[in-house]
């Protein structure tokens, strides 16, 4: 090769890095047109060009077997015995089996039907005969009998409505409550539990803090051990970000994690801005961001957050209902509510039994509280909202589990019986309008289905000896999680009478929303215009009146449904003195009618007779 310029430099100018400057533009090289030269090029007219866009392309032919199908019956008689050998016999069973197993032709046939049953294994394995190309289009009937579920596991001996999936404890050896659960939002096969002591004045010195991160493929150990300054009392997954949980301490700070980083918090709110009591709530806002939650204490406060810059909280709203903004008039929240399709609105359920529901979006802080429901006789240990009718909403409290409207603040539309053991938690079913949750402090889990059974539970099943403590259901509505007072996290898959959606159920379930409203209103309405009449008395009176005592929801409903059948009885006895009026009537208008035809036969009787003697007068006149 003939070398035709050599460039040469410096050996310390070798990796030198360039430094740019802004400069002015100027005019390096300028050639001015020259017309002279246009007479020597030919004008083209017209340009024709080329341009493959098709895709290159492979024609193959095959030729398959043709399959022939062919239907065939078998009558499958026990052992495929001859005729002269009784199958209950053994002894002649066993003679004729070791006859068989020394003739010649035995190996050859047992390899023969080898090949034919391989083959058989094969074909089933590769084609799902029992697949379903159409089961989206109906929905699925399910039959009227008791609930049932195939076993997959047993560890403990259950009932066979469910089955046993996973029963894990708290490692570590004093056992701590599982407080809270958060299932994976998109696998939902990981599971995040915090774990704290909620005793009073219980907790030891070297009591771990660690909350865990469990694979429910590969349950025996965490798959990722949180590690908090304080224990977890609430924790949450991100909706958008699977990798990112919010966790609410016991000193009342606020942390995050990110999964890819490890078990410490990415970030940790600092201990003067952050709440004074256990955080038992903390839930995700419906953000662009999406690293915006909330969080509510027994303090009386409820902070908003950006996981972005926790040194101090966006926003503080606190809890008096008297709406005079002071802390120490605050009620404490033990559980929150956040619907995302209502995004302005959410729920507050505090230790005094009263749930508090707010609107985020208000001007002024006291406009913030929008109205309270009073119903329980101690803290509001769940709430949540109907997935399906988001105006009726799930409580559960003392004794009771009740099930509110919006609508109606005075008093629950249904509520459960009264248990002899407390209410932990709840929820509702994820793909039945008419199905929820219960768990109690004896370890019994409940199943209500009000549209099969109002007075008790569809299902009770007895999880485990301590109390239950938690309750986290799966969106596909198939699976639930426990927590207990010990710490073990128990599984149990639903049958799928519980979670399949039923013919017409949201149609009947809104129907007994509606009417369960409906009777309610009335009661109310009924309620204040008596309350209003005794004050207009006592007004009117001038006098000192002593105040009626307040009626119970049940003296209500007793003293109207008394009234209603009394009016009942007065129009169906209104009724019958009607229709005995109308046969007197008729048979009084029969009489007259034959009365008046013989009056009137006997009017033409005298009548003759009255004539004779008018002519004798007349001619005794005219002879006169």
């Amino acid at each position: 090769m003939e070398i035709i310029y050599v460039y040469t430099r410096k050996r310390s100018e070798f990796g030198r890095p360039c430094s740019f400057s802004d400069r002015p533009a100027k005019v390096s090289v300028d050639i001015p047109p020259d017309p002279s030269m246009a007479s020597g090029f030919v004008l083209r007219n017209p340009v024709d060009s080329y341009v493959q866009h098709a895709s290159d392309m492979s024609e193959h032919e095959v030729n398959t077997e043709r399959v022939e199908v062919e239907s065939r019956g078998v009558n499958h008689v026990e052992g495929g015995w001859p005729k002269d050998i009784n199958p209950q016999e053994v002894e002649q069973t066993i003679r004729f089996r070791k006859k068989a197993e020394k003739d010649e032709n035995y190996i050859n046939t047992i390899t023969h039907l080898g090949t034919l049953m391989e083959h058989c294994v094969k074909q089933n394995n590769a084609i799902n005969i029992y697949e379903e190309y159409f089961g989206e289009e109906e929905m699925a009937e399910v039959e009227d009998e008791p609930p049932s579920a195939k076993t997959i596991n047993v560890i403990s001996k259950l009932t066979s409505f469910f089955d046993i999936l996973l029963s894990k404890r708290d490692p570590n050896v004093t056992k701590r409550t599982a407080t809270h659960l958060s299932w994976h939002p998109d696998t939902c096969k990981k599971l995040a539990v915090a774990y704290s002591s909620l005793e009073f004045q219980q907790n030891i010195k070297d009591m771990s803090f660690d909350s865990y991160i469990w694979d429910l493929e590969n349950p025996n150990k965490p798959e990722l051990v949180l590690k908090p300054s304080s224990p977890l009392v609430s924790l949450e997954y991100n909706p958008k970000d699977s990798h990112i949980l919010v966790g609410g301490c016991y000193n009342g700070q606020m942390a995050y994690w990110d999964t890819r980083k490890g078990g410490l918090p990415v970030e940790v709110s600092t201990v003067e801005v952050s709440h004074r009591d256990p955080v038992y709530g903390a839930i995700w806002l419906q953000s662009k961001t999406g690293t915006e939650c909330f969080s509510a204490s027994t303090d009386g406060q409820v902070l908003w957050w950006d996981i972005r810059k926790l040194s101090e909280p966006t926003e503080t709203l606190v809890l008096d209902i008297t709406r005079q903004g002071l802390l120490e008039n605050a009620l404490g929240a033990v559980t929150l509510e956040f619907e995302p399709t209502m995004p302005t609105k959410f729920m507050v359920g505090t230790e005094q039994g009263i749930v508090i529901a707010c609107n985020r979006k208000a001007k002024t802080p006291p406009e913030k509280i929008t109205s309270t429901y009073s119903g329980h006789h101690g803290p509001v240990y769940a709430l949540a909202r109907n997935p399906f009718y988001p105006k009726i909403f799930l409580t559960v409290g003392d004794w009771t589990a009740r099930i509110w409207s919006e609508e109606t603040k005075e008093s629950s539309i249904m509520w459960t019986k009264y248990h002899l053991s407390y209410l932990t938690d709840g929820c509702w079913s994820t793909v039945r309008p008419a199905v929820f949750f219960t768990t109690r402090s004896d370890g019994t889990l409940d199943v209500w289905d009000f549209l099969f059974k109002q007075n008790d539970p569809s299902l009770s099943l007895k999880v485990c000896d301590e109390p239950l403590s938690s309750l986290r259901l799966q969106d596909s509505g198939c699976v639930v999680g426990c927590g207990s007072k010990l710490g073990t996290i128990t599984l149990l898959e639903i049958s799928s009478g519980l979670c399949t959606l039923q013919r017409n159920e949201k149609t009947l379930a809104n129907a007994m929303f509606e009417r369960e409203t409906k009777r309610e209103k009335i009661l109310e309405a009924r309620h204040r215009e008596m309350r209003l009449k005794e004050r207009a008395r006592s007004e009117g009176q001038g006098t000192e009146v002593e105040e009626m005592p307040v009626e119970s929801p049940h003296e209500v409903l007793d003293r109207a449904r008394r009234e209603f059948f009394k009016v009942i009885e007065a129009e169906l006895q209104r009724r019958a003195q009607a229709e005995t009026q109308e046969h007197g009537s008729a048979s009084a208008f029969q009489l007259k009618d034959r009365a008046g035809e013989e009056a009137a036969a006997q009017g033409e009787e005298s009548q003759l007779p009255k004539d004779k003697e008018e002519e004798e007068e007349e001619e005794e006149k005219d002879a006169a």
